[in-house]
């Protein structure tokens, strides 16, 4: 992977502002991100109605989530809530989800998991649910590369201390996992990132069944599959800000 070393930084680097370029995106707190992130995901399958989470740990360690009562198609920047490192409310009267004690877990044990994303989406699901792991077919699916731990150990109850620690030391140092008969789960440094891993595991997963249904076919190379995961690192570049931008246009009082 040497060779492929920088190509990434040098893509990104074109994100930032440039002189004279129009900006990609209005200024966003980070209380909008969090909704956008939300909006967005919910257009690629992660839409189980209510359920799911997102969590983005703050520079200063308190956590912003989505609220138990809202589904992600719903909010606005003002629905966002905000925790303190140990899961507690600090400025809401919405609920928030028992089952982010997942979420906080992973945030105290691993630094770089500053986003944690988890939700009964689609595809990914049915994989879940065949407690199988899809191979990669196409160059989309392909954007992250690594292990996709699949823990088949979870009963049920993200709220339970011990299958939470459980379910944290399965994943490891992993990107992301299936949970069996349940969903899937993102970890990311960043939201650029978490949303290329979350929408990179959704298309896998699409593809892999389709093309399984078709009658099968050949999964692409490891090698030709890791060349383009370098956009891995950082996010592919662009695509953050335009799907934040279809979200805005249709729906501009997400920034609320």
């Amino acid at each position: 992977m040497k060779k492929y070393e920088g190509l990434n930084e040098a893509m990104v680097k074109h994100i930032a502002p440039q002189p004279g370029r129009r900006a990609l995106l209005p200024p966003l707190s980070e209380k909008a991100k969090v909704a956008l992130m939300c909006r967005m995901l919910f257009k690629e399958g992660w839409d189980e109605h209510i359920a799911g989470h997102i969590t983005l740990r703050l520079s200063n360690g308190n956590i912003l989530t989505n609220p138990w009562e809202l589904a992600w198609d719903e909010l606005t920047a003002s629905d966002i809530v905000t925790l303190d490192s140990e899961g507690e409310i600090l400025d809401s009267d919405w609920n928030v989800t028992p089952a982010l004690g997942l979420h906080i877990q992973l945030h105290q044990q691993r630094p770089d998991a500053h986003v944690v994303i988890h939700n009964h989406a689609h595809w990914s699901g049915i994989w879940a649910n065949m407690q199988r792991v899809p191979p990669i077919y196409d160059q989309t699916a392909a954007h992250v590369s690594g292990d996709l731990p699949l823990y088949n150990e979870y009963e049920g109850r993200f709220d339970d201390v011990n299958a939470t620690t459980a379910a944290i030391k399965a994943l490891g140092n992993a990107k992301w996992a299936l949970l069996a008969n349940h969903g899937a789960l993102v970890v990311a440094k960043d939201l650029r990132q978490a949303h290329l891993r979350a929408i990179t595991l959704e298309w896998r997963c699409k593809r892999a069944y389709e093309v399984e249904v078709a009658g099968g076919g050949t999964p692409m190379p490891l090698e030709e599959s890791q060349k383009v995961s370098i956009t891995d690192d950082n996010g592919f570049p662009f695509l953050w800000e335009a799907m934040a931008r279809r979200e805005l246009r249709a729906d501009p009082s997400i920034l609320d």
